[in-house]
């Protein structure tokens, strides 16, 4: 594990940048200062990045948007690798027929978009339905009423012998520089933990997410596990999952993991990324500003 003090010095090794997003990019209030100064010195220096998140909430071209209209433009829908692309691969693939349940946003249904099937929120699904129904998947923290539908989604595995997907395995997510909000991975395993079940998962820190990732990257370009980069900031999803399969790994202090904690964090877990930094964000020298 290597200090880092200038993250230029870490686009300059790699050929490819893999992004988190949230504390890596942006936090609740916005984008982080100045790093647009980093994606300008990306496409100065013809760097491929892209962004590898557990973001499942919108489509990529509506995740996409979430940058331009803070000016940042050159994060575009083509450079988001999202865990609900993944979803919907396993859709077109194992899933022919039958309704695809969901907690999360209307926005999230966008993934769920497959030949032959039909989504629809769990809020809508009841004794006229449930028969039909032949996939459950955990989207998003939002958009469904955590005390009514969590009790509908228990009793529905309950009923039916299905599998179920979690779209994104985030357990919490930073809502200020102190606190955290409850994501819906920790809404999942609580489920699966009552209905004694198993649930597929997708996303960091599981593999399948960066062999998407690679293996897209692989079809039009020759590069190897040691051209790429995976920036994150935090232990148990960015840097755990970029190391199992064999990317060096940067754990920014900008997000999940605050400077205070970091040392005793990776102490205790073991998760030891292959460089620490401040932060993501160039200075203005980096440009020649």
């Amino acid at each position: 594990m290597k200090r880092i003090e200038d993250f230029k010095s870490i686009i300059d090794r790699y050929e490819i940048i893999f992004f988190d997003a949230f504390g890596v990019l942006k936090t609740h209030s916005g984008l982080l200062p100045g790093i647009e100064r980093t994606f300008a010195y990306l496409q100065e220096q013809n760097k491929e990045y892209y962004i590898v998140t557990n973001d499942a909430s919108r489509s990529p071209v509506q995740l996409a948007e979430s940058y331009h209209k803070f000016g940042l433009h050159a994060v575009t829908a083509d450079r988001i690798i999202s865990s609900g692309m993944l979803t919907k691969e396993y859709l077109d693939l194992k899933v022919n027929d039958g309704i695809v349940a969901y907690l999360g946003t209307d926005d999230s249904a966008h993934y769920l978009e497959s030949a032959g099937l039909h989504t629809l929120p769990i809020r809508d699904i009841d004794s006229s339905n449930i028969d039909k129904v032949n996939v459950l998947v955990f989207m998003d923290d939002e958009g469904f009423d955590w005390c009514s539908d969590i009790n509908k989604t228990v009793n529905l595995l309950r009923k039916r012998t299905i599998p179920s997907i979690v779209a994104n395995t985030d357990k919490v997510y930073p809502v200020s520089q102190t606190d955290v909000g409850i994501a819906i991975g920790s809404l999942a395993g609580m489920v699966e933990d009552i209905v004694g079940k198993q649930f597929i998962r997708f996303g960091k820190p599981d593999s399948q997410m960066f062999m998407f990732a690679y293996d897209m990257i692989r079809e039009y370009r020759n590069i190897s596990k040691k051209d790429i980069v995976m920036v994150g900031d935090t232990l148990q999803t960015d840097i755990i999952g970029g190391n199992k399969f064999g990317l060096d790994t940067v754990l920014v202090l900008s997000g999940n993991t605050l400077p205070a904690d970091a040392e005793n964090r990776i102490t205790a877990t073991g998760i030891v990324p292959t460089y620490i930094c401040d932060s993501a964000v160039l200075g203005p020298e980096a440009l020649g500003f």
